[in-house]
């Protein structure tokens, strides 16, 4: 881990313990005023800022890993913590996938998949992000529930004619999903 990842950690954790102290869970003798709620937030979203940063500028820690297989054989399901892998489709067939964020990054690359027909990638994310590098090929359709986060579609928005959609569903807590057409 980088030190401005390490840095952001700390930041989330000195967040998490402010927000229990408000609740009880464990008293500390911190001060209280107007910025009882704006200082966990400031302290979440700076430490979340700092992980994702570390994660999108130093791709030396992408760790490629072959893709993973769900249950059923086909869809890939997939989960970091703390940590970020990267899945790079080599001509394979993609069923769909299950991605999963939690303080860390993924990254999928499906540029040279086959994609044959409609398929959906389910992300959720909490202080993560991920990414997704789309064929031109495909079309991209996107439902965002997020919170504190978002989703970034920088894939040109076209629609084209008869051509297989991405369904991308997108839960985003405190974390982005990045959707594009180059690495």
């Amino acid at each position: 881990m980088t030190r401005r990842t390490i840095i952001g950690i700390i930041f989330i954790a000195a967040a998490l313990l402010k927000l229990a102290d408000m609740w009880g869970v464990v008293h500390l003798n911190w001060s209280h005023s107007w910025t009882e709620y704006f200082g966990p937030v400031l302290l979440l979203y700076i430490g979340a800022e700092l992980v994702i940063y570390s994660f999108k500028r130093n791709p030396s820690q992408w760790l490629k890993r072959p893709v993973p297989q769900g249950e059923d054989g086909k869809r890939i399901c997939s989960a970091v913590r703390f940590g970020a892998d990267e899945y790079v489709y080599q001509g394979e067939t993609f069923h769909g996938a299950r991605l999963d964020a939690f303080c860390g990054g993924l990254r999928l690359d499906l540029r040279e998949a086959v994609i044959c027909e409609d398929e959906e990638i389910d992300i959720h994310t909490y202080l993560g992000g991920v990414e997704v590098i789309v064929p031109t090929s495909v079309n991209i359709i996107i439902k965002s529930h997020s919170f504190i986060g978002g989703v970034g579609d920088e894939t040109g928005g076209r629609m084209i004619p008869g051509a297989p959609c991405l369904h991308i569903v997108a839960s985003n807590f405190l974390g982005g999903v990045t959707i594009k057409n180059q690495a």
